[in-house]
């Protein structure tokens, strides 16, 4: 590929699948990039040790030992000098400094900005669209802000919700759509096609 590989940190706290799924698109040569760093919120978390498995740098800044501004100064020291920062399944909300406008991304699991915000996540999101009746889900990749779940969509995915669905089936119907359109978003922001004007993406 024409162009440096992208250098990004990827901030977890719980599992590391979505992190994982990055790195194997890296492995196999599909994505141009470089993890440099993950950070996760959790010393406990499973992510911690699959990271380090598969030779990934991991940095751990505990939520719930620090206050608030030890927390946000930390993380923004863990993070460093990168491309891109990648949320995955990170469960605290970053005060994402100015110099990362536009090179913050999450992936959420439904089509924001339906159940979306503080608390939703994991199964409670899924949970919530199947006590809706909804007949569609998906993920939603997006740029972040200093708000839940919220800031200019990059793309989403959709999935049926089926109505046999249980939280279990529908998650993992949704997660393999992450899967893909996670690894997307950041192509698209490392091959630079990705614009935000007046808050919403522009893919050129």
């Amino acid at each position: 590929m024409p162009y440096d590989p992208l250098r990004i940190a990827v901030l977890i706290s719980g599992g590391g699948r979505t992190a994982l799924n990055l790195q194997k698109y890296i492995d196999e040569g599909k994505l141009n990039a470089r993890i440099e760093k993950v950070v996760s919120s959790r010393t406990d978390a499973a992510g911690v040790q699959r990271a380090r498995e598969v030779g990934l740098t991991v940095e751990v800044v505990e939520r719930k030992a620090l206050p608030d501004n030890a927390f946000q100064y930390d993380i923004t020291s863990a993070v460093g000098d990168v491309d891109l920062v990648c949320m995955a399944g990170f469960l605290s909300l970053w005060c994402i400094p100015d110099s990362y406008r536009n090179r913050v991304m999450n992936i959420h699991p439904a089509l924001l900005p339906d159940f979306g915000g503080k608390g939703m996540y994991g199964d409670r999101v899924h949970a919530a669209v199947l006590e809706s009746r909804r007949s569609i889900s998906g993920c939603t990749v997006h740029f972040c802000d200093n708000r839940y779940d919220h800031g200019p969509t990059i793309l989403q995915r959709q999935v049926p919700v089926l109505p046999a669905d249980t939280v279990e089936s529908l998650a993992k119907r949704v997660f393999e759509q992450e899967c893909i359109a996670y690894p997307q978003a950041v192509m698209l922001f490392s091959q630079g096609r990705l614009r935000v004007e007046a808050g919403q993406v522009m893919i050129r």
